[in-house]
């Protein structure tokens, strides 16, 4: 577990980076076409939003405003910023809020969105939790971790299960759709150009910036170590995981 300096430094390298994690606009939008179009009658809400890469492209895609919500207030400004110099600041409001206690009334919304974040709560946990936030026939969408594989080797899964203990095969997920209320649109796998050109290869760029920065900081280097060993495992074993979009609609009663 980072301690509260390091955490600083694990912000100050993700801030620097246009996504918090893999991401791919096509991807975002393949998911937004299999559900219902939303006018400016409907609302998103965007659950662990990061600096709001996925939100922006939802809001190009669709009319709908959105509310995005992060526990990061600096990624919370960065989107801000950002909506607003893309003339969308009327349209995407963010603001700085917990995953686990959203404060929003039943049936709010008809969209839930989540890309990379909810293995902060759990898979299952998130589903059950969210779902109250649906309307009736409302609609959810996350991108979550999936072994691919039955073999994972042994320091692959202690890095991917850290933090993170519900990490499971496709159909283990499938079959958590089903038990929190839930029927299964469709799933797709998150392409490998979401990996390395949308998140690596900035990531990479900005972790080494960050070492000439504090290069006589052990602290920070260790930091900095945790982000290459994370694009190494990636390549040495994109076979045996990556991210798996679900698409899903809330069943009523």
């Amino acid at each position: 577990m980072l301690d509260d300096k390091s955490w600083q430094y694990f912000y100050e390298i993700y801030e620097a980076i246009p996504r918090q994690g893999p991401g791919h606009r096509e991807s975002t939008v393949r998911a937004l076409r299999m559900v219902p179009a939303l006018t400016r009658a409907g609302r998103i809400l965007d659950i662990g939003c990061g600096s709001g890469a996925q939100t922006l492209d939802l809001a190009r895609a669709t009319e709908a405003p959105i509310v995005a919500v992060d526990n990061h207030p600096a990624f919370v400004a960065q989107l801000r910023e950002r909506a607003d110099e893309l003339g969308l600041g009327e349209r995407v409001t963010a603001h700085v809020g917990d995953m686990n206690d959203l404060p929003f009334p039943d049936g709010s919304f008809d969209l839930l969105w989540c890309e990379g974040a909810i293995f902060i709560i759990g898979f299952s946990q998130g589903l059950a939790n969210w779902r109250r936030l649906l309307k009736p026939g409302g609609h959810l969408v996350v991108s979550e971790y999936c072994w691919f594989r039955d073999d994972p080797p042994d320091e692959l899964r202690k890095a991917h299960t850290e933090g993170c203990s519900d990490v499971g095969k496709p159909e283990h997920r499938r079959k958590a759709v089903a038990a929190n209320g839930y029927r299964l649109v469709a799933d797709f796998v998150l392409p490998e150009a979401g990996w390395w050109e949308n998140y690596y290869v900035p990531l990479a760029e900005a972790v080494s910036a960050f070492r000439g920065t504090h290069a006589g900081d052990p602290e920070a280097l260790e930091v900095a170590a945790r982000s290459e060993n994370e694009i190494d495992l990636y390549r040495k074993y994109k076979e045996w995981f990556g991210y798996v979009f679900f698409v899903m609609k809330k069943v009523d009663g």
